[in-house]
């Protein structure tokens, strides 16, 4: 998988409005940050130091959540970034499920603040 050179959405946030960290039984962790005012994510980050393809999950469900209503948001689906070609169909199936999971997370973070 080819990651752009300029990926705006790669690192860390300080001070996100929900965040979540999940390992996947692969190995790679991902982290996800996002930022949401009046219902919307206005800024999205992920993190991951696994493959590749961890990282191109990352971005293609980064770059479908940010802008979006937060209830918009929850529709990204696994499958959706699976047959976008945007990452490994086959191989990398785990890989998309870490990413959408770690996303949710860092959404129900948001969502659960008192």
């Amino acid at each position: 998988m080819s990651i752009p050179l300029k990926d705006i959405f790669f690192g860390r946030m300080n001070d996100p409005t929900g965040s979540g960290t999940i390992s996947g039984p692969c190995g790679d962790t991902m982290e996800f940050y996002i930022y949401v005012r009046n219902g919307v994510i206005e800024d999205v980050k992920y993190y991951t130091e696994g493959c590749g393809n961890t990282r191109a999950c990352g971005l293609a469900v980064a770059r479908r959540a940010k802008g979006r209503k937060v209830t918009d948001a929850l529709s990204i689906s696994a499958g959706e970034i699976i047959r976008s070609g945007e990452c490994e169909p086959e191989a990398g199936r785990h890989c998309a499920i870490l990413a959408v999971t770690t996303f949710y997370r860092a959404m129900a973070d948001y969502l659960l603040k008192p």
